[in-house]
């Protein structure tokens, strides 16, 4: 979503790079390109005014202008204010109660993604070991309340649905009962969407929220959505007192400006993003991390947790004790590009890489999703002997696995070859080759500086 906002702010840097010095005309020659960026990407003309003057009065300050890298200074005063922009670096938290369940109210307009959002945020929770209750109060929208019923039994997740009851407050009511007497820790309520000039419906929400007394009250915020998103998160901020906000859609191609300025204009967080249409596509929101992936400086700590999601431990450690005894098979490495592959496009995880910045945009990333698959699909068909002694694989066994996976014999010729490369590669590590390449690489960096 944020590539066009990301090429402009990192091409800023770089007309920044290698100068010794910098003046005062070429910190507002910057803070102009910067102004652009953001208009272009949608955030709103006075949250982009307000952020400049933050930035301009920090820039034009003695350690910067004087500062032996004044790029790197000028990007890191940047960085905090972008930070600070999208509410700060340690969001990504739901507030608790003493007193069970903690109600969070789910709201927003219509067509925003609430009830998905709903069932991907309960999702969420029980990976934390957390026992939530959904509920839907939206009697309004045809098949809403059927809506979460169905993805919380397709996502084994426990949803109140009382058929008998009509009124948005009496369900909740009965919501809440149940969540008391069974113990459930979070009651995850799916309100109706509705807009901010809406009065009725903006005081029925104002009611449920008396009846419930939530911990949180979240505004999922579409991010495909132009500048009304501004208002509407404003309005909806000064009538329920919105304590966060769910950004959805993050994956599309919006320009996203307009949702991202929604924090700035409430002063609430944004806790969650959506990143995929699945129930298990949704991110606690680490503006920090955003922020560094926008500017070109990656996200590490963000590729580590995707990889200790997916990576199974005892799997990875079965694979080292196979390496160790030159076992490494085509089994073992076909589960590895499957581990790959969970991990999401190969855009998003090149841009979690540091330094990579524009060059990331370089690489063929869909031609390597068609790569994988395909890897993938030519490894499926061959037998378990095939996969654990690749060395029975004749000419002959070679044109069946390029029929059986619909590919050709060139193509299974490829994976074969990569196979052997990444065991050659994969046994160096095992078998301290890592520690030998350190060394070199080590060496060679230090004879630059004799």
């Amino acid at each position: 979503m944020f590539d066009a906002l990301s090429d402009r702010l990192q091409g800023v840097f770089r007309s920044l790079r290698g100068r010794g010095a910098l003046t005062p005309e070429d910190v507002d020659q910057a803070l102009r390109e910067i102004r652009l960026a953001l208009l272009e990407a949608d955030v709103h003309f006075k949250v982009v005014k307000q952020f400049l003057e933050r930035v301009r009065v920090r820039a034009v300050g003695q350690d910067v202008l004087k500062s032996l890298t004044p790029d790197q200074a000028v990007l890191r005063v940047v960085r905090d204010e972008m930070v600070a922009l999208f509410g700060g670096g340690d969001a990504a938290r739901l507030q608790g109660s003493s007193r069970l369940p903690a109600v969070v109210l789910m709201t927003g307009l219509q067509g925003s993604g609430k009830t998905t959002s709903t069932a991907k945020l309960a999702r969420w929770l029980v990976q934390g070991g957390h026992h939530p209750l959904l509920v839907s109060t939206d009697v309004y929208r045809p098949a809403a309340r059927e809506q979460l019923r169905t993805l919380g039994q397709q996502n084994n997740l426990q949803v109140h649905h009382p058929e008998s009851l009509t009124q948005p407050r009496a369900i909740l009511e009965s919501a809440l009962t149940e969540a008391r007497s069974v113990g459930h820790d979070f009651l995850l309520v799916d309100t109706a969407g509705r807009l901010h000039i809406d009065d009725e419906l903006m005081a029925e929400l104002e009611e449920l929220k008396r009846a419930s007394q939530p911990t949180e009250v979240l505004y999922v915020a579409d991010a495909m959505t132009g500048q009304d998103a501004v208002k509407s998160a404003e309005e909806f901020h000064k009538r329920v007192g919105t304590t966060g906000i769910v950004l959805t859609k993050l994956d599309g191609d919006a320009r996203g400006g307009a949702a991202l300025s929604a924090a700035s204009v409430t002063g609430c967080p944004i806790k969650f993003a959506g990143v995929g249409e699945r129930v298990d596509e949704l991110e606690p929101f680490q503006a920090d991390r955003m922020v560094g992936r926008i500017l070109g400086m990656g996200d590490v700590l963000g590729l580590i947790e995707k990889a200790e999601l997916i990576v199974d431990r005892e799997k990875a450690e079965e694979q080292v004790r196979k390496l160790r005894r030159g076992e490494f098979t085509l089994e073992d490495y076909r589960d590895q590009l499957g581990q790959v592959r969970k991990m999401g496009p190969l855009d998003s995880v090149l841009s979690m890489i540091p330094g990579l910045g524009n060059a990331a945009k370089d690489v063929d990333t869909e031609q390597g999703e068609r790569d994988l698959r395909r890897a993938l699909a030519i490894i499926d068909s061959m037998t378990p002997l095939e996969r654990r002694e690749p060395s029975v694989l004749n000419g002959s066994r070679r044109k069946r696995i390029a029929k059986g996976s619909g590919t050709h014999v060139e193509d299974v010729n490829r994976v074969l070859k990569q196979f052997v490369q990444a065991r050659k590669l994969m046994k160096q590590f095992g078998g301290g080759g890592a520690n030998k390449m350190m060394k070199r690489l080590m060496g060679g960096r230090m004879a630059q500086f004799r």
